[in-house]
C-alpha cells in the first residue's frame, strides 16, 4: 500500500506538492471515488487510480537513460560534485541508482534504474555484457594495439583484461592523436584509461555508446533524459537471464 500523493509522484503526475493541488481540486479518484485526502493509500496494482477520469497506468519500475555529460560524478550523492541524479526530477530520484559507474570526466550513455535484480545482474562478473565507447587518444593506435587489445592486457591486476575489441576509425598523424571504439565487457576502475596506458597512450577523451543491446539516444543532449522503450527494458531483461 501507499499513499495516493506519493503514487501520484512516483508515477510523475505531479510533485508532492502539486498532487495536494489535485486533489483539492477533486480531480483525483480511486475506483470511482473523488479522493480528499493525499494520505489515502492505495494498492496500485489493484486500485484504479485516476486524473480527470484517465487511469494512471501503474509502472513497478523505473529505467532512464541518461547522456551523462562530463564534470559530474555517477554516484546518488555527493558533497562535493555535481552527481548524476541531479538531472532527473526530484520526485523520481529515491530509489534510483546508475548501472556501473562512469568516470567524472567520461561522458555518454548511464543507465539509471530502481531494478535492483536488473542492476545486479547487468553487473555481475560472469554476465560480461559489452560495453563500446568512442575514444580520441593521444598517440598512434596500430594494429599492434589491437592485438595486444584482444589478447589481453596487464593493468596492474592479478589477471591479464579479458579480450576487448579495439577498431581504428581515423588517426591523425601530424597531431599524433587517433580516433577508436573499444569494446570491453568487465568494468574496472579506470579500465580503458588502464589499457591505453599499458600500450603507452592516453585517452584524451571517452564516451560510453553502447551497454549490451543498449545504445545512447542521439536525440539526447548531455544531461538529458528519457524513459526506455519497452522493447530496451525487454531486451536488457533477456540479456540479464
Amino acid at each position: 500500500m501507499i499513499r495516493i500523493d506519493k503514487f501520484l509522484s512516483q508515477m510523475q503526475v505531479a510533485t508532492r506538492s502539486e498532487s495536494k493541488k489535485l486533489i483539492k481540486m477533486k480531480r483525483i479518484t480511486k475506483n470511482g471515488v473523488t479522493v480528499t485526502d493525499g494520505g489515502e493509500k492505495c494498492d496500485p496494482q489493484k486500485d484504479c487510480i485516476c486524473l480527470d477520469g484517465t487511469p494512471i497506468a501503474y509502472q513497478e519500475y523505473h529505467y532512464l537513460m541518461l547522456h551523462k555529460p562530463a564534470g559530474c560524478v555517477t554516484a546518488t550523492e555527493d558533497r562535493r560534485d555535481k552527481t548524476v541524479m541531479d538531472y532527473l526530477p526530484d520526485n523520481l530520484r529515491r530509489g534510483l541508482s546508475p548501472v556501473g559507474r562512469l568516470d567524472k570526466d567520461t561522458e555518454g550513455l548511464l543507465l539509471i534504474t530502481d531494478d535492483g535484480a536488473l542492476n545486479h545482474s547487468l553487473l555481475a562478473p560472469g554476465r560480461h555484457v559489452p560495453k563500446t565507447y568512442y575514444a580520441r587518444i593521444q598517440g598512434i593506435v596500430t594494429e599492434t594495439d589491437v592485438t595486444a587489445f584482444q589478447e589481453g592486457l596487464d593493468i596492474g591486476e592479478k589477471k591479464l583484461t579479458a579480450p576487448a575489441r579495439l577498431e581504428i576509425l581515423h588517426v591523425e598523424e601530424e597531431e599524433q592523436v587517433s580516433e577508436i571504439l573499444v569494446t570491453i565487457t568487465e568494468g574496472k576502475f579506470h579500465q580503458v584509461k588502464r589499457m591505453f596506458q599499458a600500450v603507452d597512450k592516453c585517452v584524451l577523451y571517452l564516451k560510453r555508446l553502447s551497454m549490451g543491446s543498449l545504445h545512447l539516444d542521439q536525440e539526447l543532449a548531455p544531461g538529458a533524459w528519457r524513459e526506455l522503450t519497452p522493447e530496451e527494458i525487454s531486451n536488457l531483461k533477456e540479456e540479464a537471464k
